[in-house]
């Protein structure tokens, strides 16, 4: 049966669950089946960037299955072989696996979402470039910012771009980073993380899929969880907002719905911000963005092409214009001679990949941004 993005799911969360709990023994064939699946994917996934993704992810997996096998088969594993782990785990540098950027992604090379732009200027860039008159005015400097909404629509540019703007350090983290380093110790590690954060002059902590991170508590969770969800609140209200090293913390996620209520409070997460499927306008330029430099024929209409993606995310528009270019791209390898791209190509591009977002999931979406924006 070929791989699905649900079973990857289902396996994966499995085995994070029984990691988290300590059953190594239970954990691992879940991680290896999730790594499997995960790879399947990856070689189905025609866009290469997503597919190093993919590839890279699943090797974290494996790499996770096999300290379960340290941990179990270890010559006098068990809860000695445990306490070894953790002295190891507790002596981790922050340095080890954090990993430091210095993007120089700009507001100006983000396709549309101008309201979004103009919203993050205000909560999070002006307060930083005028820090005068922001302590004139008692506005906080830094802070919580979740930015939500579907997948493929620009969320970790955006990231990029404020520490861009702002001239900060940016500090990419995932979930699966915290929890699968050092099993067991990953309130320590949201600790480590913040802590390298704050040495910085200007830093920005960015975590995709943060609910994966902070999900909704409930009374089964398992105890790792119980204690990660209050580290990292308890770093978000130590933030001083009134200096200028204070930092950014931004998340994003596809599910605002999965977060921990709590999350989302007065001194937290303090705003939260829609980033929606691209406009018309938006999906013109990202048309001129992803076809621009592309050889095309004159019949190209990028009008008529923006009418019909409607709903498509960014994401979707860049795998559109791929798979158009490999059209003619295959004849010429064939011996044909090599032509410009045509408006057939990118219309039969549009009609195999339609778009990732459904219309339930989209209205979900607006629901949710709503009554929590």
């Amino acid at each position: 049966m070929p791989a699905t993005f649900a079973t990857f799911k289902r396996l994966k969360d499995k085995g994070l669950a029984a990691l988290r709990e300590g059953d190594y023994t239970a954990a691992r064939p879940y991680l290896i089946q999730a790594a499997e699946c995960m790879i399947e994917l990856a070689e189905a996934n025609d866009d290469p960037r997503h597919r190093e993704e993919q590839e890279a992810y699943a090797k974290e997996l494996l790499e996770l299955a096999r300290s379960c096998d340290r941990r179990v088969g270890a010559p006098g594993g068990g809860p000695r072989a445990r306490d070894r782990a953790r002295e190891e785990e507790n002596g981790a540098q922050a340095e080890d696996w954090i990993v430091r950027e210095k993007p120089n992604v700009r507001f100006a090379d983000i396709a549309g979402l101008e309201d979004v732009k103009q919203e993050i200027y205000l909560k999070m860039i002006y307060p930083y470039r005028h820090p005068e008159l922001a302590e004139h005015y008692g506005i906080d400097v830094g802070g919580g910012l979740l930015l939500f909404g579907p997948p493929g629509t620009g969320k970790t540019m955006i990231a990029k771009a404020v520490a861009t703007e702002v001239d900060a350090t940016m500090f990419v983290i995932s979930p699966a980073q915290i929890m699968s380093k050092w099993v067991g110790e990953a309130e320590q590690n949201v600790r480590k993380l913040f802590e390298a954060a704050k040495a910085e002059p200007k830093s920005v902590i960015f975590m995709d899929e943060i609910e994966a991170l902070v999900p909704r508590r409930r009374s089964s969770e398992s105890s790792v969880m119980q204690r990660v969800v209050p580290q990292i609140l308890q770093e978000l209200e130590g933030f001083d907002r009134k200096a200028m090293r204070a930092l950014m913390f931004l998340g994003a996620t596809n599910e605002p719905w999965s977060l921990d209520p709590a999350i989302l409070r007065p001194g937290r997460f303090d705003s939260k911000v829609y980033v929606p499927l691209p406009d018309a306008e938006a999906r013109f330029r990202l048309f001129e963005i992803y076809v621009g430099k592309r050889p095309l024929a004159d019949d190209v209409n990028l009008a008529e092409l923006v009418e019909k993606t409607a709903g498509y995310s960014g994401a979707d528009i860049k795998a559109v214009c791929g798979r158009a270019a490999t059209r003619p791209f295959l004849e010429s390898v064939a011996g044909a001679e090599p032509r410009k791209i045509a408006m057939a190509d990118l219309l039969a591009a549009i009609e195999d990949v339609p778009p990732s977002v459904g219309a339930k999931d989209h209205q979900k979406f607006e629901e949710w941004a709503a009554t929590n924006s």
